[in-house]
């Protein structure tokens, strides 16, 4: 198999798969090295393929792939179930961020797809020390999720709201998150 055919089956591995796959299960399955994967993904995300990274592996955006951001608010007890709601229906978490007067949006990347994922990240929460990134906004944060459909997130607005998490998105938001989406894309 020469490195076109490669590139072409991982891209059928990843479109075939929701869930991230690990480089070296990649390379195991095409009989190359994971340098040869890292490598193979480098050029296809030059070719123009939304291969995101993972610290669980690789994930192909794709239109299969709906994407929702939810404004949340809640304290730190209540952080396990309100993560919980989201993995249960089958989404990913794919991040938390905040929107700070001070800072601007502070971000950071979760990736849980599952409540062993949730309790594993809550573990290393409290194992460090450290605060939750919504402790810095009184408790309000946001969620990128991702999910299989629209309706599998309209089922998790619904849960969200009748658990109390929700909370109403303001008019500037939307706005701001277009701009942070557009920096990111630019960089």
């Amino acid at each position: 198999m020469n490195a076109i055919e490669r590139q072409e089956q991982i891209i059928n591995i990843l479109n075939e798969n929701y869930e991230s796959i690990s480089g070296t299960d990649l390379a195991k399955r095409l009989s190359v090295s994971r340098q040869i994967i890292v490598t193979d993904i480098a050029i296809l995300r030059a070719k123009g393929f939304d291969i995101t990274s993972t610290t669980k592996g690789y994930v192909l955006a794709s239109e299969k792939v709906c994407q929702r951001i939810f404004k949340v608010h809640h304290d730190k007890e209540a952080c396990e179930e309100e993560l919980s709601i989201f993995t249960d229906y089958g989404a990913v978490i794919v991040d938390e961020f905040i929107s700070h007067k001070a800072y601007g949006l502070i971000r950071a990347e979760l990736n849980l797809r599952s409540r062993i994922d949730v309790k594993e990240f809550l573990e290393r929460v409290d194992e460090s020390k450290g605060m939750l990134l919504s402790s810095m906004t009184g408790g309000y944060h946001y969620h990128t999720i991702i999910a299989p459909s629209v309706e599998v997130l309209d089922k998790i607005e619904n849960k969200l709201w009748e658990k109390g998490f929700l909370a109403k998105m303001l008019e500037y938001e939307p706005e701001v998150f277009a701009k942070d989406l557009s920096n990111r894309q630019n960089k």
